[in-house]
Formats: structure tokens, sequence, C-alpha cells
């Protein structure tokens, strides 16, 4: 018996996070009956979403990193403006791991692996290097309160590496996964972000895939790439 919020997930359909909410709008059926979150389906069940029955059958994992436009937005909806979906050109459904906001550009990885993106959103540490400008100079000071950790809406942010690139810019690593975190950082010392790029997830590099493109990565790769124990 698998919860049916993973069972969704594994199919490739959605991350979990997505499969609770399809859960909570109702949207999500098993054996003709409205779904609640604490459902288990075994192999014999008839799981739908929308209407549209879930087969049993695993599918093939993918993972792609993808460079995202300044512009673009990291969502599965397919009717928004400048969806990040309309740059992956494959038959397969994938989603985006986690988000890179509309004004930041950069590395985003999309899979159809449920089990790979809950571990990464769950609090899995996964490094993250992004660069960044500002619209005033910065000086050790600032970047040694970043390095320790800030409050963030009464919650200290973990100790980040901090590299000094410029007057006006920086490079920050960092292992959370926290709405805007690298903006509201510098908001909290009244620096407006100008630039933002993620460069780097765990060992996967931004290096060499044009901007608006995509490289596939190999499955029995990935965990190692991200940095996770494939447990």
């Amino acid at each position: 018996m698998t919860n049916i919020n993973k069972f969704i997930s594994s199919s490739g359909l959605c991350s979990r996070r997505q499969a609770d909410r399809l859960i909570k709008e109702k949207r999500v059926f098993i054996n003709g009956r409205i779904a609640i979150a604490t459902d288990k389906v075994s192999d014999n069940d008839e799981v739908s979403v929308d209407k549209k029955i879930i087969p049993h059958t695993k599918p093939k994992n993918i993972y792609l990193a993808f460079n995202k436009p300044l512009g673009v937005i990291s969502t599965t909806d397919t009717t928004a403006k400048d969806n990040i979906m309309s740059y992956i050109k494959i038959p397969e459904r994938v989603f985006p791991v986690g988000r890179l906001d509309v004004k930041s550009e950069g590395l985003i990885l999309l899979t159809n692996d449920g089990d790979l993106t809950q571990k990464i959103l769950k609090g899995k540490v996964v490094e993250k290097e992004y660069e960044v400008s500002v619209d005033k100079t910065i000086d050790e000071t600032f970047l040694n309160k970043l390095r320790n950790g800030i409050m963030l809406e009464g919650r200290k942010t973990l100790p980040a590496k901090l590299e000094k690139l410029s007057e006006r810019s920086f490079r920050i690593t960092i292992v959370e996964g926290r709405k805007r975190q690298v903006r509201r950082m510098c908001e909290n010392f009244n620096l407006n972000v100008t630039k933002l790029v993620r460069i780097r997830i765990g060992k996967i590099k931004l290096d060499g895939i044009p901007v608006g493109k995509y490289i596939d990565i190999p499955s029995e790769k990935i965990y190692d790439l991200i940095g996770l124990d494939n447990k």
C-alpha cells in the first residue's frame, strides 16, 4: 500500500507537495470516490486526477538541468504567459524542483521523480550557489553577517558561503530553499538585487547550458551530482 500523495508524485504527474494540493482541492478520486490525505493505494485501486486515470506502471525517471531565462515563470501551468514548460520539448510530463522567481535566472532542475523532489524540498542539504548584483556597495560586515546567518521572519538562516566579486556583486552558497531567500537577505540590509543567477545545484553547474536550453542528466548520476543518498 502506498500513500496517495506518493502514488501521484511517483507517477510523474507532479511533486508530492502539488499532489497534496490536488487532494485538498478534491480533484483526486480513488475508485470513484473523493480521496483524502490519509488514503493509501493498492495495485487494484483506480486513481484519477481531473478525471484522468493514473497508471500503476511507474514511468522512466527524467532529469533535466535548464538554464531559465529572465522573465520566465517556474510553473507547470501551460496557460500562463512565459511559463517554463513552453521550453521543454519532450512528450513526458516533468515539473520544476522548487522555483526561481520571475526576476531571477539560471539553473533549475525539472523531473518526474517525485521522491527526489520531496527529498530536496523537505530539508535535505543540497548546496545552491548564486551570483548576485546589488544596487549599493557591499562590505565585509555585510558578507560576514550573511555567512553567520540572519533572522528572517523570526527564524535564523543557516550559515552560508560568501565571496565578494566586486563592489556591488558577490557569490553566495546556501543549503536552504526558503522563498526568495537571497533577495530577502539583501533587503534586510536595504540592498536591492539587480541581478540574481543560480549557477550551481550540488555538483551540477550552469556552465555550458545556453539560455533557454536544457541538458539531460543520467538517472544513475543524479543523486551523486546533487549530493544525496539514494535511500
